[in-house]
């Protein structure tokens, strides 16, 4: 039996799911009649996770941003991992806006996490950052517990997921 326990602290988006997400806002954009005829339309590029919005009209932008975060909420995509950009005017009469997906945790949020666990001074509990994650030990499985349920009462701007429980 381990003598330590761990797991991660992590962030993400299921690609495949915001792709799914998009093309049932695609689908609604083409059928609704405030979208008839305006070049509104909404391009996800997988490669580089961004978003690519472009509309007639700031109001239209607005409806257009409302219709894929409501296709990405009933996706279970996390409306936190969204970094949205300002709107901006395009060529031909048009807007545009970027919404970048957060995929993983940056160097200052993972330091935010493992300050907060450091902070909050639950026995036994340490935290490393490894890269794209930070890894949280202690020779208690409830310590672990309770470290979980404190980083679920803040907010560090992003949704965390925690995997790996060994």
């Amino acid at each position: 039996m381990a003598s330590t326990y761990s797991f991660d602290v992590t962030t993400g988006v299921d690609m495949q799911e915001v792709d799914n997400a998009i093309n049932q806002a695609q689908k609604e954009v083409a059928q609704r009649y405030d979208f008839k005829g305006s070049q509104a339309a909404v391009e996800f590029k997988r490669a580089e996770a961004v978003l690519e919005m472009v509309a007639d009209s700031e109001f239209q932008m607005e409806q257009l941003f409302d219709v894929v975060q409501s296709k990405l909420i009933k996706r279970g995509i996390p409306v936190k991992n969204l970094d949205i950009g300002e709107i901006k005017q395009a060529g031909g009469n048009t807007v545009k806006r970027e919404v970048k997906l957060k995929t993983e945790l940056d160097g200052e949020t993972a330091k935010k996490v493992s300050a907060s666990l450091k902070a909050a001074k639950i026995k036994k509990v340490q935290a490393s950052i490894q890269g794209e994650q930070v890894r949280v030990t202690s020779p208690s499985k409830d310590d672990l517990q309770e470290a979980i349920q404190h980083l679920r009462s803040e907010d560090f701007g992003v949704e965390l997921q925690f995997g790996n429980f060994r």
